[in-house]
């Protein structure tokens, strides 16, 4: 199915997505990958606040490159999101709730969603700069030493992406495949 989505995702807007739907995602987006999310949930450890407010937040595991004169942002291709497995269930139980990438997911981090309803969509491995053109603002809010690990703050337009696992832990990895075993058997 597919579906236009304006951010924030809330649990309840959440919970009407499913494995296999096509997505065009707007609204405000975070970027982190996995340096940027090791320092946020070391923060989180000793108590500190976030440099943004987490709750129904999406974050797109993004190293962008540098912007172009007179472009927003560089290239903006998906990263690997099992370098972020190991932080994004502390990212969803203080209230993140989208994850944006491309790859499987580890089963905990899965179980994580069913817990907090999150949601992983997956971007276009190899796209970068077919994404980018729907970034239409980029703002660095913090780890600026982190370069292209920065967190930076996105407003996006139609950010097309499918819904890889849904908050129920539906999983269109496994789903896809085995559905097409099952037509090859036939």
């Amino acid at each position: 199915m597919e579906k236009h989505i304006t951010l924030p995702l809330t649990e309840e807007l959440a919970k009407t997505l499913h494995a296999g739907d096509t997505v065009y995602l707007t609204g405000t987006i975070y970027t982190s990958r996995d340096a940027g999310h090791k320092r946020m949930c070391e923060a989180l450890a000793r108590g500190e606040e976030l440099p943004f407010d987490p709750k129904n937040a999406t974050i797109y595991y993004v190293g962008p490159t540098p912007a172009k004169p007179g472009h927003v942002i560089g290239s903006a291709g998906p990263t690997t999101s099992g370098r972020m497995d190991a932080y994004a269930p502390t990212m969803m139980s203080v209230g993140a709730r989208g994850m944006i990438g491309k790859g499987a997911r580890l089963p905990e981090v899965v179980e994580a969603m069913k817990k907090y309803s999150g949601v992983y969509f997956g971007a276009i491995g190899g796209a970068g700069a077919l994404l980018a053109k729907c970034i239409k603002k980029a703002e660095m809010i913090a780890y600026e030493d982190l370069g292209a690990e920065a967190l930076r703050r996105l407003y996006v337009e139609e950010m097309p992406l499918v819904v890889v696992i849904d908050s129920e832990g539906n999983n269109l990895y496994k789903e896809g495949r085995a559905a097409y075993l099952q037509k090859k058997e036939k």
